[in-house]
């Protein structure tokens, strides 16, 4: 399986539509930092809709705190600051795909790494949808691995 983390996300309705898309690929679903909602806001729970009791949730104070609790994992972080694209990743089980907040994206310690990478869109644009991005690279992973 693979990993997916949101750091401090802001939306709910994003958050909830992302613990959906955990539910049905069996992805775990980490939660980081400081949330821009509760955990039982109403729009959240109504995008995740009865698939609440079938996620893998983590709530976790920090990355740091992840980081330490995988050692030997590997962290992707998903911005548009960087080049390399999400496709020319080989994705191993386990690995952990990062995404930042919706309004101001992940911090520049991340979006520095060599694990930095991106969904290309056209010129211009700022930026796709959280859930959206979080399903294209879930499915991505998906395919690689032939987890269905």
């Amino acid at each position: 399986m693979f990993n997916i983390v949101l750091y401090e996300p802001e939306i709910p309705q994003n958050t909830g539509n992302i613990a959906r898309l955990c539910a049905c690929t069996g992805a775990p679903l980490y939660l980081v930092g400081k949330l821009g909602f509760s955990l039982s806001d109403k729009y959240m729970k109504r995008a995740g809709m009865d698939y609440w009791q079938s996620v893998d949730l983590h709530r976790i104070s920090s990355m740091d705190e992840l980081f330490n609790m995988f050692p030997e994992a590997r962290f992707f972080y998903l911005t548009t600051k960087s080049k390399k694209k999400y496709t020319d990743i080989q994705f191993k089980e386990n690995d952990f795909i990062v995404f930042g907040p919706e309004s101001r994206g992940l911090p520049p310690e991340y979006v520095t790494k060599d694990t930095a990478i991106t969904i290309p869109m056209k010129e211009g644009q700022r930026s796709l949808n959280l859930s959206n991005s979080a399903a294209i690279v879930a499915y991505e992973i998906i395919r690689q691995i032939g987890l269905f």
